[in-house]
C-alpha cells in the first residue's frame, strides 16, 4: 500500500518537474522573441521605405486631390488665350480652335517648366538634406524673374511642406529630416516681418529688407519629399512633370476649352507621354547653374496675367 502511494507521488513530482521545465523553455523563447518584435516597428519606420510603400506614396503624390492649390493657377494658359483670342476666334470651329490653341500651348509650357524647375527637382532628390534643399531653393528664387510665377511656385511649395509635416512625415520620416528647413522658413518669415515692422523696409527704415534665406519653392521640396518617400529618380521626375500636365488640362476644362472626356483623352494620349519623356531626358543631366527659361515668351504671358481685365486663375 505504501509503495503504491510512493509511486503515485513520484509520478506527480516527475510531472511537475516536466511542466516546470517546459514552462521555463517557453519563457526563454518568449524572452528571445521580444527584442525582435519590439525593434521591427522602429526599423520599418527609421529605415528606407519598401518598394510597396514607395508605390503607395507615388500614387499619393500623383493624386490630383493633393491639396497643393494647383487648381488656382493656369501657368500662363489663361493669359495665353487672352493674348491669342483674335487668331483663336478666326477659325471655322470654336471647339477645334480651342483644342488647337491648347495643343500649341502644351509643348511650350512643358519645355518651359522642365528647363526652369526640373533640374532643381532632380538635384534635391539626389541630395535631400536640409542644407542642400535650402541652397537649391535660394538658387531657384534668384533664377525666377517673373513675379507671378514666383508667387505660384512659393504658394504650392509651402502647401507641399505643410502636407509633409502634418500628414506624411509621421509615417515616412520620424527623424524629421526636413524640420531644420521648415524651422528656417518660419524663423526667417517671422524675423523679416518683425524687423521690418510689417513694412517693406528694414528696421532702420533706410533700405529694402533682406530677402529670406528660403522661400519654399515647389521644385526642390518636391524632389526632397519624393526621395524621402522612396520614389526613384525616374518616378519623381515623371510624376512632377505629369502633375503639371494635369494642372494645365484641368485649367483648360475650367476655362471652357474642352470637356472632361477630351481632357482624359489628352492625358492618355501618346503625345503627352512623348513630351514628358523628351523633356525629362533633355534635363536629366542639366546642372542647376544652367537651368533657365527655354521659352522666353512664357514669362511675358505669365507676367501679364495680372493685367487681364477679367481672370479666373491666380496665374
Amino acid at each position: 500500500m505504501d509503495s503504491a502511494i510512493d509511486e503515485a507521488q513520484t509520478a506527480l513530482v516527475d510531472e511537475i518537474a516536466d511542466l516546470e521545465s517546459r514552462l521555463q523553455r517557453a519563457r526563454e523563447q518568449l524572452a528571445r522573441s521580444k527584442p525582435a518584435n519590439t525593434s521591427s516597428p522602429s526599423q520599418s519606420l527609421s529605415g528606407p521605405p519598401s518598394a510597396q510603400s514607395a508605390h503607395h506614396y507615388l500614387l499619393l503624390l500623383s493624386d490630383s486631390a493633393l491639396p497643393l492649390g494647383s487648381f488656382a493657377f493656369s501657368s500662363g494658359l489663361e493669359s495665353y488665350l487672352a493674348h491669342t483670342r483674335r487668331s483663336r476666334s478666326a477659325g471655322p470651329s470654336t471647339s477645334a480652335a480651342s483644342t488647337s490653341s491648347f495643343s500649341s500651348f502644351l509643348p511650350l509650357s512643358l519645355s518651359s517648366y522642365a528647363s526652369t524647375t526640373l533640374p532643381f527637382v532632380l538635384a534635391a532628390h539626389r541630395d535631400p538634406s536640409p542644407d542642400n534643399v535650402a541652397y537649391l531653393d535660394d538658387t531657384l528664387d534668384a533664377a525666377i524673374i517673373c513675379t507671378v510665377g514666383r508667387r505660384a511656385s512659393v504658394a504650392q511649395g509651402r502647401a507641399l511642406l505643410s502636407i509633409w509635416e502634418k500628414s506624411i512625415a509621421t509615417s515616412v520620416d520620424p527623424s524629421s529630416s526636413l524640420k531644420p528647413y521648415a524651422d528656417l522658413l518660419r524663423s526667417s518669415s517671422t524675423s523679416t516681418f518683425s524687423s521690418a515692422g510689417g513694412s517693406g523696409r528694414d528696421k532702420d527704415g533706410d533700405g529694402e529688407r533682406e530677402p529670406p534665406p528660403v522661400s519654399a519653392h515647389l521644385a526642390p521640396l518636391f524632389g526632397a519629399v519624393a526621395a524621402l518617400c522612396g520614389l526613384s529618380l525616374r518616378q519623381t521626375s515623371y510624376v512632377f512633370m505629369l502633375n503639371h500636365v494635369k494642372a494645365l488640362v484641368s485649367a483648360a476644362v475650367r476655362a471652357g476649352l474642352f470637356g472632361p472626356y477630351h481632357a482624359q483623352r489628352i492625358l492618355a494620349g501618346s503625345e503627352v507621354q512623348t513630351y514628358l519623356r523628351s523633356t525629362i531626358e533633355r534635363e536629366w543631366d542639366t546642372p542647376v547653374e544652367e537651368a533657365g527659361q527655354s521659352v522666353s515668351v512664357m514669362d511675358l504671358w505669365i507676367g501679364r496675367h495680372e493685367l487681364l481685365y477679367s481672370r479666373i486663375f491666380n496665374s
